[in-house]
């Protein structure tokens, strides 16, 4: 097998790409599993696609397997290569059924060909599919664009299905886009699919909105406690709802609190999981400062997700994954879309376990998506007319470990105090816990909930556009200034794109996969561009 090489993510080695390991914690044996993964589902896309086209139909269950493929290979969600095989050797199976059921085979790709479930043939075909079989460097760049921007779709998609949320337009697409980017394409067509994700993505994110409100309600105001209660717990991470909600009911009356982590913190703004006594409040900050977190909390976690970091003997035995998730020596526990999971194993573990060590104490505000600060509308409008709200800045994204993600806290600390921040995703945890204050009873930070959430941001976006009776929201004083780290930022930010917004910062650096021709029309055509120091941005945002 070939030496790796993976640059999806923000952490890639030297902004250039992982060769050796992934500073994930990949490794390469994984990333060479994940990168065939990817080639079979890209395989089975053509051939879905083909069926679609003869007027056949696709079921769910085909739909759903190609999204979990993608979700599998986000970064720090699955780090167990058995896994993944196992995902290949179905997708395989599946793909060679399907192939069946085609009119016309005739021009299929390689990909869409592939009958061997013998996994030593993976490996002497591995070296020829991964990223850098692609040599045109613009053509790699906006094919893996793409790539990246339909697994973070995918993610949302998944969460939407687990509540019995389905669209066929959305699946329908995703799979043509991962056929297109086996084909012949020229930059012009590869820019207009590009769009076309965004376009989709706007599509996904309205889709798992709907799905997480209309089971559990609008998001509300919430006062989320910092500290922890006496009882054993179980902290829950990631973001899937579903698997919070089974916890739930499954934990009550045990004596076993629920805590939420990293990008679960949202989760405790939505009234339907508020009846639960027992779900205690929000332990810890953002995924990466996990393995402090988690060693602290003594008791056993659930990550629902990805944002997994390797974990230490100390805790492994500790972290239990599902859906998505893996990680070898850890616990999963099954369950696919439709079907209860069996959460007892780790509610018995969490009963022999002390009660979490505190990590700090006081609250913190949550509960801003869409329907609660358009309730706010007039009082915001309001404010914006008087003066005392000059302008907003979009702080979406993720966080991450770099030491140059300060630049967030300096900057969230030198906004001017007629400044109101959105923010969604896990990079408000370099803000979120700052006394920046209110005003006229707003406050200065409008935390809209998980990086899915950024719908929320765009709806918001609109209704202020619509009431101050302007044509585009670039003519609202509102500056995005985004944090990445991994493919469901790249998927939000295609989405904004194909909004017609312009004139994101994006950083902390802009991504690898980017050549430099395909930069240039991103400068160009929507204004992307990098975030300078604190110092340079406050001139260039508010002289």
């Amino acid at each position: 097998m070939q030496e790796m090489f993976c640059y999806q993510c923000q952490e890639t080695a030297g902004n250039t790409g992982c060769t050796k390991a992934g500073v994930c914690g990949k490794k390469a044996d994984v990333s060479g599993a994940q990168d065939f993964l990817i080639w079979v589902t890209k395989g089975l896309s053509a051939i879905t696609t083909r069926l679609r086209g003869e007027g056949k139909p696709v079921t769910k269950a085909v739909n759903h397997l190609v999204s979990m493929n993608l979700f599998a290979t986000i970064t720090n969600a699955n780090f167990d290569q058995g896994a993944i095989e196992a995902r290949t050797r179905e997708t395989i199976e599946v793909m060679n059924g399907l192939r069946r059921q085609l009119s016309n085979q005739d021009n299929l790709p390689e990909a869409a060909q592939w009958h061997s479930l013998n996994e030593e043939e993976w490996h002497d075909r591995t070296p020829f599919i991964g990223v850098l079989a692609t040599e045109n460097e613009d053509i790699r760049s906006l094919r893996e664009l793409v790539v990246y921007g339909v697994k973070g779709l995918a993610a949302y998609s998944k969460h939407a299905n687990v509540l019995l949320n389905d669209d066929e337009e959305v699946d329908a697409f995703m799979q043509r886009a991962l056929a297109e980017t086996m084909e012949e394409k020229s930059v012009d067509e590869l820019v207009g699919l590009v769009l076309e994700t965004g376009e989709a993505g706007v599509k996904g994110m309205a889709l798992l909105d709907k799905a997480n409100t209309s089971r559990y309600g609008h998001p509300e105001m919430t006062t989320v406690e910092l500290g922890v209660r006496g009882n054993p717990g179980i902290l829950v991470s990631g973001h899937d709802l579903r698997d919070l909600e089974m916890l739930l009911q499954q934990t009550e009356g045990t004596g076993v609190d629920v805590y939420t982590h990293g990008e679960m913190l949202p989760a405790q703004s939505y009234p339907a999981f508020k009846k639960y006594s027992h779900f205690a409040g929000n332990y810890g900050g953002a995924w990466w400062s996990q393995k402090a977190e988690f060693e602290a909390f003594g008791g056993p976690i659930l990550m629902t997700t990805n944002c997994i970091v390797p974990p230490p003997e100390s805790y492994k035995a500790r972290l239990y994954t599902t859906g998505a998730a893996g990680f070898p020596g850890s616990p999963h526990i099954d369950g696919g879309i439709g079907e209860e999971k069996d959460f007892s194993g780790i509610i018995a573990h969490a009963k022999t376990c002390p009660a979490p060590k505190e990590l700090e104490n006081g609250t913190l505000v949550a509960g801003f998506a869409h329907h609660q600060v358009l309730s706010l509308a007039d009082k915001v409008v309001e404010a914006v007319k008087s003066g005392a709200i000059k302008k907003f800045v979009v702080m979406a994204g993720c966080d991450g470990r770099q030491k140059g993600r300060s630049y967030y806290t300096d900057f969230a600390e030198a906004l001017p105090k007629d400044t109101i921040i959105l923010t969604a995703g896990c990079a408000k945890y370099r803000y979120n816990k700052l006394n920046l204050g209110d005003i006229g009873g707003i406050p200065r930070v409008l935390d809209a909930g998980q990086c899915n959430d950024s719908y929320s941001l765009v709806l918001i976006a609109l209704a202020l556009k619509d009431a101050f009776g302007l044509e585009t929201v670039n003519e609202l004083p509102l500056i995005y200034n985004i944090a990445w780290y991994e493919q469901k930022a790249i998927i939000v930010l295609l989405a904004l794109l194909s909004l017609g917004v312009k004139n994101i910062h994006v950083g902390p650096t802009l991504p690898a996969f980017l050549s430099p021709n395909v930069t240039d029309v991103l400068v160009k055509n929507f204004g992307i561009a990098p975030n300078g120091t604190v110092e340079e941005d406050m001139e260039l945002f508010f002289a």
